[in-house]
């Protein structure tokens, strides 16, 4: 049997609002959208009686046996919707670890909807939700490639809205823990908006939008705050924002050109770090 190969795309936060401190999580309100850079995912069914999970590229190192993709297999195996198959899933890691992309979220729903397909598994998109929580908050965002809002009332909306930009990425050699960003939140944000309209991907919107968690990474890693200062002085950018619990940083640019001189600009300074030309999508 030959792989299907499938693209895994990171996604980034336009804007990130913690609401208030659930028991065991924070609230939160979160507009993203997908990029062009992809994990490349092969799989099949194998023959060996154990599911077989092979990472490799440039961020395949120290990831732990068990991730979201085990975790997802292991719960697939639970329900027996896999009815005894086993797979064999090869995974290029082309999005960094810890960067805020939702590379290892994303790897999840992607085989899921894989999985779905070809089993035709008798789940509704509920039970698909749950499935994708049992394993990390941001896997139910790749179920659909789509501009989605994660609202105040828990409400994940996808839309067919696109924000249009060119991107700079850049991300240090060190990744940010998404649970010690959280650890340090001390004020909580009121709600911008419940809806995705016509006017919710105007750059002159999401200009004034946010990402709450900035300050207390830029805290914790004062060179976030430099690479942020250094990208809103590159010329044509329209603004600068941190995606998720960081630590990669993206500039947003309107013309592709702008976007490449201030790529060049940026490597030149930070030419140790992960720094790549991107676009919405």
């Amino acid at each position: 049997m030959n792989f299907v190969s499938l693209k895994s795309y990171a996604k980034i936060n336009l804007s990130l609002r913690v609401l208030k401190k659930l028991k065991k999580i924070h609230k939160i309100e979160t507009l993203i959208c997908f990029i062009n850079l992809y994990d490349e995912i092969h799989i099949k069914q194998s023959d060996h009686k154990k599911h077989e999970v092979i990472f490799n590229g440039e961020f395949s190192k120290k990831i732990p046996k068990k991730n979201t993709v085990t975790k997802l297999l292991e719960i697939l195996d639970n329900k027996k919707l896999l009815k005894n198959k086993k797979y064999l899933i090869k995974i290029k890691k082309n999005i960094p670890q810890k960067s805020g992309l939702g590379g290892g979220s994303i790897n999840a729903s992607t085989i899921l909807n894989y999985l779905i397909k070809i089993n035709q598994f008798n789940v509704n998109l509920k039970q698909k939700y749950q499935i994708c929580k049992k394993i990390g908050s941001d896997v139910l965002f790749g179920l659909d490639i789509k501009t989605s809002l994660l609202n105040s009332k828990n409400k994940l909306i996808k839309s067919n809205k696109k924000f249009r930009s060119n991107l700079i990425l850049i991300k240090p050699k060190f990744g940010c823990s998404t649970k010690e960003i959280y650890r340090d939140i001390k004020f909580y944000s009121k709600s911008n908006f419940q809806n995705i309209n016509k006017n919710s991907l105007k750059i002159s919107n999401l200009i004034r939008l946010q990402n709450d968690l900035e300050p207390i990474a830029f805290k914790q890693y004062p060179i976030l705050i430099n690479i942020k200062k250094k990208l809103l002085k590159l010329p044509g950018i329209k603004f600068a924002r941190m995606t998720g619990s960081g630590s990669t940083l993206i500039g947003f640019f309107n013309n592709k050109k702008d976007a490449l001189s201030g790529l060049r600009k940026m490597k030149k300074t930070y030419n140790n770090y992960w720094c790549i030309l991107s676009k919405t999508i």
